[in-house]
């Protein structure tokens, strides 16, 4: 893998505004700001590079779904710094066999070509129009014969359609739901552009769709189902919300207590909270001690670590996030998260190209790897001031859209990993 120099393209601001990144730039404090999309520069990686990181992501979903299902089977709300009831409802949702949309591990790869999980976001996982639009228009504007890893688009547009066609939804219009955020927690704007994108997929997938914030949702205690701004029904509803957040709320105690008469269909599902919340990792750990692609990890302490980055159960952005390294140097990022519980992770220097920490988000859609995107940082930390940076195939031409098709349709084949029901006792 190679950082290169470029040469952004004219007006690329506006460019990439107009493919529905709405913010290129990130503000500072000071009133400044800083590229969030950051075409000035772009990476390099090979064919085989690829193939090895897509077989480690699938590796590592076919783990994570494995710890999940342990998780529900033996750990309780508590351990996990869930609301109450929450277990029973994950429970349910593996029963049924409820399936996801998509995910994105963080990866840091090596120089020495080691590939190890930072963490995984099962639950609600930004980035999508980063990858699948504005780094794929890139490469086709900047070096149109040359291949990138990025199937994102096209897999999300197939997962829509496939659950349109299996019966997993409850008909055929599905709402998508976001959090506007106020104050402090204003992303400017990047929950409602990762939903407008979902929904753009879903309606080429054929599907009937509709969006407003998750808090104009109502509930008819009448009919006892949930409501959307305009009093009509939720059969099917996409979140952009943190389930640990929304089960902690009144709304969500109506789900946990299972007052619909016609439940929704939610996606992401239930069982994913437990491919959000960072217990995966110790979980993962103890499950698979010693594996190439883990991290030692803990729950509660260090233990043995000389080395170690201590993370918030629910956090995000690096938020509350500590790093000790065993000469004593120690960074302390901000942040509220923390009171559900920590884990202690083994410290994996992130590679360093022209001064910028580089950070690789690998994408899943329905159970198969799908791409990468890379975020580069100033320090030890990926935040809320990280910055992405496209990336293409340096020995892979641009496919064709028959050998795309065909690409597309033998990859895992038709059972990626799914969680076994939990035993009942």
């Amino acid at each position: 893998m190679w950082r290169h120099e470029s040469r952004p393209r004219k007006d690329w601001e506006r460019i990439v505004t107009e493919q529905g990144l709405i913010f290129p730039l990130t503000p500072k404090p000071d009133g400044s700001t800083v590229a969030y999309w950051n075409e000035s520069a772009w990476y390099e990686v090979t064919l085989d590079e690829v193939d090895m990181l897509e077989a480690a992501t699938e590796e590592l979903w076919a783990m994570c779904v494995d710890a999940a299902g342990h998780m529900a089977a033996t750990m309780t709300d508590q351990r996990l710094g869930l609301p109450p009831g929450t277990l029973g409802l994950v429970r349910a949702s593996i029963e049924r066999g409820d399936p996801s949309v998509y995910a994105r591990f963080d990866l840091a790869y090596g120089a020495d070509g080691s590939v190890k999980m930072l963490e995984i976001n099962g639950d609600t996982p930004t980035g999508l129009v980063e990858t699948g639009v504005a780094q794929w228009r890139w490469v086709e504007d900047m070096m149109s014969d040359i291949d990138q890893w990025n199937s994102v688009h096209d897999r999300l547009v197939a997962r829509w359609r496939e659950l349109r066609v299996s019966g997993a939804l409850d008909g055929d219009e599905v709402h998508f739901l976001y959090d506007l955020g106020e104050g402090e927690a204003y992303d400017g704007g990047e929950v409602e552009m990762t939903v407008h994108y979902l929904m753009d997929c879903a309606v080429q997938a054929g599907l009937k769709v509709m969006a407003h914030p998750i808090a104009h949702v109502g509930w008819n205690p009448d009919t006892r189902d949930f409501r959307d701004a305009g009093d009509r029904p939720i059969r099917n509803a996409f979140k952009l919300y943190p389930w640990e957040q929304m089960l902690a709320e009144d709304f969500g105690r109506l789900i946990i207590d299972g007052a619909e008469t016609r439940p929704v269909r939610w996606f992401e599902p239930a069982w994913k909270v437990l491919l959000s919340t960072k217990a995966i990792l110790p979980v993962l750990w103890e499950r698979h001690p010693g594996h190439r692609l883990l991290l030692p990890a803990y729950f509660d302490e260090p233990r043995d670590l000389a080395e170690w980055v201590a993370k918030p159960l629910h956090g995000r952005e690096g938020d509350g996030i500590r790093i000790r390294l065993a000469d004593g140097h120690e960074v302390t990022m901000p942040g509220d998260y923390g009171a559900e519980g920590w884990v202690y992770q083994g410290y994996a220097p992130l590679p360093v190209y022209g001064g910028n920490y580089v950070v690789i988000g690998s994408w899943v859609v329905g159970g198969e790897a799908a791409g990468m995107l890379v975020r580069e940082s100033d320090g030890m930390v990926t935040d809320y001031y990280s910055r992405v940076v496209p990336h293409a195939i340096s020995d892979g031409l641009s496919p064709d859209d028959a050998t795309v098709q065909q690409w597309l349709a033998g990859r895992v084949g038709p059972e990626a990993p799914r969680i076994p029901p939990t035993p009942r006792s």
